[in-house]
């Protein structure tokens, strides 16, 4: 390279179509030495050719055919002893616009259609678009901006402060073998803790997830010396939680993945919205954000693949589950109820028909105690005054026209008809259900009307018997006081 005196770039290319270790390309200088690695397909397609800058701010670089090989150098005693930057990333865009719109690969029409596969690889996410021979392929992701399956949906958002201490553990086990191991796996958790007697491991809740994971939520509550006790914060415990070895250990446990379940800082939350995720169109997202039926509570995030899609389909449907199975404990529940209500009201009818018997026995109590407190004397004013009364009462009872004598009349109507109906035997009609229901309530209703008016009529009648009985036994006596 050029002022070779401060430092040299060498290159060396791999044989031809060999899978062997990557190759090694270094630069030594005066102040120091470099080395970074490469992969090559093979010399047959192109050699790497390097360049040196004397101060050490140069870059080598270097493509096979199919393949790329980069060599850096760092700033050999320069100003600030930092390293150069590559134009990689903006140099990406361009590359990828190559590969979609006009490859130079073949040099023909094979051209054409290898832009419409990588227009292809491009809309579903994957493969390697190769557009020039002395360029290396652009990778394709699911997070390029042409990918088409991707689409915007809402999470919500925890609401869980920091102090609060949850982190959730995922475990790759079915939930009923948690909840039996719940124990020993709270024993093991407090064993990777250190095993220090001041700090409780507690489950603050386990859920089902798909594919038989098990989400568990825990918490550590640490104990002073002085007796007072607090919640390790939930940042702390994770950050614990993410260190190699412990890491290692939850994996053993088979967990899977942990995090901190906090809520987000409206800082948080704006920078999340100012900035689009990767490979998102900017007028989706905000769209998105416009879109948003709870902004306080919900939260946009990317669906990028049919592997999220089916994700968060079958989250979706265990909360389903989830939510059917409480709405059947919420039946039950309700039905139990219903049933205990049932039997409440059947009670409180019984202990009605129970009241109204000890009212008349009360009643027949009174009577005759009154009667013996009475006896030797005299009827009064108003003794003579219930006597007329009662004697009124009888009498509108016996009364054609009254309720007596409608209730032999109907008598006499139910009498007839039953004679005309066995008279008439052949003859049908036929009455609408809806109509015989409501003639039957109706004649049910009557019916009870009718038998407590003669139950009331039965009392009434037994206590003038029972007036007049005492009535009877009264005048003797008074005759045997006046005689």
């Amino acid at each position: 390279g050029a002022f070779g005196g401060f430092g040299t770039t060498t290159t060396t290319v791999a044989p031809a179509f060999s899978f062997s270790a990557p190759t090694n390309t270094g630069t030594s200088g005066l102040f120091g030495a470099t080395q970074n690695k490469g992969f090559g397909f093979g010399a047959s397609f192109g050699t790497g050719t390097g360049t040196g800058l004397g101060s050490g701010l140069g870059t080598g670089l270097g493509f096979g055919g199919f393949g790329t090989q980069q060599q850096q150098t760092t700033l050999g005693g320069g100003l600030f002893s930092q390293p150069a930057q590559t134009p990689a990333q903006s140099n990406q865009l361009i590359n990828t616009a190559s590969a979609l719109s006009a490859p130079t690969l073949l040099g023909d029409e094979r051209d054409a259609i290898l832009a419409k596969w990588n227009q292809l690889q491009a809309f579903w996410g994957t493969g390697k678009g190769y557009f020039n021979n002395n360029i290396a392929p652009v990778e394709f992701t699911q997070e390029n901006p042409f990918c088409r399956f991707k689409a915007v949906g809402y999470s919500l958002m925890p609401n869980n402060k920091d102090e609060d201490g949850l982190v959730v553990l995922v475990f790759n086990r079915k939930e009923a073998d948690i909840r039996s191991q719940q124990q020993q796996l709270v024993e093991s958790l407090h064993k990777i803790l250190g095993g220090n007697q001041t700090l409780t491991v507690n489950v603050e809740g386990v859920k089902t997830m798909p594919d038989d994971q098990t989400e568990v939520i825990i918490y550590v509550v640490e104990r002073s010396p002085n007796g007072t006790s607090r919640r390790v914060p939930a940042t702390t415990l994770y950050a614990h939680f993410e260190q190699a070895n412990i890491k290692s250990s939850l994996q053993q446990l088979g967990v899977s993945l942990s995090m901190a379940r906090t809520e987000l800082s409206p800082a948080q939350v704006k920078q999340l919205l100012q900035n689009p995720p990767a490979g998102v169109d900017p007028i989706i997202w905000e769209q998105a954000k416009v879109d948003n039926p709870d902004p306080d509570k919900l939260i946009p995030v990317p669906m990028v693949g049919f592997k999220e899609l089916l994700r968060r389909l079958k989250v979706q449907d265990q909360m389903t589950k989830q939510h059917q199975t409480r709405l059947d404990i919420i039946s039950e529940d309700i039905s139990e109820l219903q049933k205990n209500q049932t039997t409440t009201m059947a009670k409180i009818a019984q202990y009605k028909r129970k009241l109204m018997a000890l009212s008349h026995r009360t009643l027949q109590v009174l009577i005759k105690q009154e009667i013996q407190r009475k006896s030797g004397y005299a009827i009064q004013a108003e003794e003579e005054q219930l006597r007329v009364q009662l004697d009124t009462i009888q009498c509108e009872l016996n009364a054609p026209t009254q309720f007596k004598g409608r209730l032999n009349e109907l008598m006499s109507q139910i009498r007839m008809q039953n004679h005309f109906g066995a008279v008439r035997a052949e003859e049908r009609y036929y009455i609408d259900a809806d109509l015989l229901r409501e003639i039957k309530q109706h004649l049910k209703q009557q019916q009870e009307g009718l038998s407590h008016l003669i139950s009331i009529i039965k009392d009434d009648l037994e206590d003038i018997k029972l007036i007049e009985h005492g009535l009877n036994e009264s005048l003797p006596i008074r005759g045997g006081v006046f005689s």
